[in-house]
């Protein structure tokens, strides 16, 4: 896709998201319509607003993310809100990690924004559909969970992270919330009311309130001792974070490989096994969802079990950390190349380059660790630094590039051409350029992250306008770093 048809860019087919796997825990209150019994005109009531819209909380201030406070403003919210909710969420690290920026900036919110704050709830969704629960809990609580939405999210969150204790007292204590009975029977249950949540099942059951499917999950969770012995139940075609929970909590755990990412936190845990540990930690950091820190505290965590797979993994990133830490020059060439075959084949290259990318630089290192070690300097915060300290025999493109010059030296291949254009001087597509000059910002850094990616599987035009979109705005940064992952992480696109 090229710049011509951006404008009129459709929403595309993504993965399951936020919105349709969060748990129906709450729902929003019900009023009954007033009847007349008069043809005389209903007498008028108002009242102020009970809620101001969400849309200008933020954790990140302008200062931190390079953004203007005006991003959103000058934009229609449903325009901003369904370009959230098409960003896909696999691609390249720099893309990942801008637009975490982008949903967690302060920012004022569009001039046609509603009470109901939807931009901030589509923020929320597309954070935790990153899987980055901690972020999404911390601007949900920014906000305050004063509303049915952002309470469901709240309670999901929690679900995940194995933190529900709060929000199960909350929920008892707000009936404004309008929690539905599985989550009050659940919650109930959770502050020790027994008695409680067994009387609300059974009552609800008769009244029809709770399905077939819930009825069963909610008793067994109830009452495991009753079915001992009886099969397992069948796993739910949509799982929710209420169901996943009580499915743990009677001793039939569910996969979370084939659930959506965020499901993958519930394994973190201590009371998970190591192996289910080390495979949720590479799937979350694969996409940014957790630290550099949280992946390497988990391959370290203790000595591999057996071998193949994921520990060989382990036992290789332990290896060379042990070389690391030792300052071992010899000890890190002889380590370094399976380390770096294990991170490319967990796809988690720019977390690895963070943790020991700094610690590399002023090593003597030769032949393949060398060249390790500088590729690890380019994927890392530091990649300019790196370059501008790299020696004769680099490869002189990704060298000018990381220098931000890429046009100074001579290529040929299609991508290589296409990011030079985007640095010597291309402006961005007119379509983007028309955003930029409506002060559209925000809208056009969407649609720029859209189509770099059309340019990651292939397009180069593509390609070199959404590296002129960020230039043009001032995200050097952004761009450059964008470039360079295009260059050395081994992709299948």
């Amino acid at each position: 896709m090229t710049a011509t048809g951006v404008a009129a860019q459709e929403t595309v087919s993504a993965p399951l998201s936020a919105i349709d796997w969060l748990s129906q825990s709450v729902t929003a209150p019900v009023f009954e319509p007033p009847v007349t019994a008069t043809a005389m005109p209903p007498e008028v009531t108002t009242t102020p607003l009970q809620h101001r819209s969400k849309d200008p909380v933020g954790l990140l201030p302008p200062e931190v993310t390079d953004l203007p406070r005006t991003i959103w403003q000058g934009s229609e919210e449903a325009t901003l809100v369904d370009l959230v909710r098409a960003e896909r969420i696999e691609t390249l690290p720099a893309m990942q990690e801008f637009m975490k920026v982008l949903m967690l900036a302060e920012a004022d919110p569009p001039f046609n924004a509603g009470a109901d704050g939807a931009l901030f709830l589509a923020r929320v969704d597309k954070l935790l559909d990153l899987g980055a629960l901690e972020p999404a809990k911390s601007l949900i609580e920014e906000a305050k969970p004063d509303t049915a939405p952002l309470f469901r999210r709240w309670f999901d969150v929690a679900l995940l992270t194995g933190t529900e204790q709060e929000v199960c007292d909350v929920m008892g204590q707000k009936p404004s919330v309008a929690p539905t009975y599985p989550a009050r029977i659940f919650c109930l249950a959770r502050n020790g009311d027994w008695p409680a949540a067994a009387l609300t099942l059974n009552t609800h059951r008769v009244l029809g309130d709770i399905s077939e499917q819930e009825e069963m999950l909610l008793a067994r969770f109830l009452d495991p001792d009753l079915f001992e012995g009886e099969p397992r139940l069948d796993p739910p075609a949509r799982v929710s974070p209420l169901m996943f929970r009580m499915h743990e909590a009677i001793g039939e755990n569910l996969v979370t490989s084939n659930l959506p990412l965020a499901f993958s936190h519930a394994d973190l845990r201590t009371t998970t096994a190591w192996k289910s540990q080390l495979e949720a930690a590479e799937r979350l950091a694969r996409h940014g969802a957790v630290s550099e820190n949280v992946l390497q505290d988990m391959y370290t965590a203790r000595t591999p079990a057996a071998s193949g797979g994921i520990w060989d993994r382990a036992a290789a990133v332990q290896r060379f950390d042990t070389a690391v830490t030792a300052g071992d020059a010899g000890a890190v060439a002889r380590t370094l190349p399976a380390a770096w075959a294990a991170m490319r084949h967990a796809r988690t290259e720019v977390q690895f380059a963070k943790l020991y990318a700094p610690a590399l630089q002023d090593l003597p290192l030769q032949g393949e660790a060398d060249d390790i070690a500088f590729e690890m300097g380019l994927l890392s915060p530091d990649y300019k630094s790196v370059a501008m300290r790299a020696e004769s025999g680099r490869d002189p493109f990704l060298v000018a590039l990381a220098r931000g010059v890429p046009q100074e030296v001579r290529v040929t291949s299609p991508r290589e051409l296409a990011i030079q254009s985007a640095f010597n001087g291309a402006a961005p597509p007119a379509a983007l350029q028309e955003l930029i000059d409506q002060r559209k910002l925000g809208e056009t850094l969407l649609r720029a992250v859209s189509l770099f990616h059309e340019g990651y599987v292939g397009d180069a035009g593509s390609l070199t306008e959404a590296l002129a979109v960020f230039r043009a705005v001032g995200l050097e940064d952004v761009a450059r770093r964008a470039a360079l992952q295009l260059m050395l992480l081994e992709r299948a696109t």
